[in-house]
């Protein structure tokens, strides 16, 4: 089910959601022109290492890795990155968003539970 498209399609608009979600925190953390720097910078840094470490042959991805890390690893990149955007909500005082995030992203990888099991057997 990691695989199928429409689990696919729900991972890439959690991806955005987050990226959006961190964005918006950047830019509330300050007041001057650094906002511009935090609001793109945060979301510009946490999506070149989403796409950059990667287990060679990810059935959910390309299967092109250009820094091959073992499947742990990026299973704790993916958490992390979740992570970090469902604190970054809570911080921002959006509690109910972010508990609506976490379900979400929890169901999506209860269903990809058979990519999950791979990569901690990479």
């Amino acid at each position: 089910m990691g695989s199928h498209p429409a689990n696919l399609a729900l991972r890439f608009l959690l991806e955005l959601a987050a990226l959006v979600s961190v964005g918006l925190w950047g830019w509330r953390q300050n007041e001057t022109w650094f906002r511009f720097v935090l609001a793109i910078g945060i979301p510009m840094a946490l999506a070149i290492i989403w796409g950059t470490f990667a287990v060679p042959n990810d059935p959910s991805r390309s299967g092109f890795a250009p820094v091959p890390v073992p499947g742990i690893f990026r299973l704790l990149i993916e958490l992390g990155f979740f992570g970090f955007a469902l604190w970054a909500l809570y911080d921002m005082g959006w509690s109910k968003q972010s508990l609506i995030l976490a379900i979400v992203v929890l169901v999506h990888y209860i269903f990809s539970y058979d990519r999950v099991l791979w990569l901690l057997g990479k």
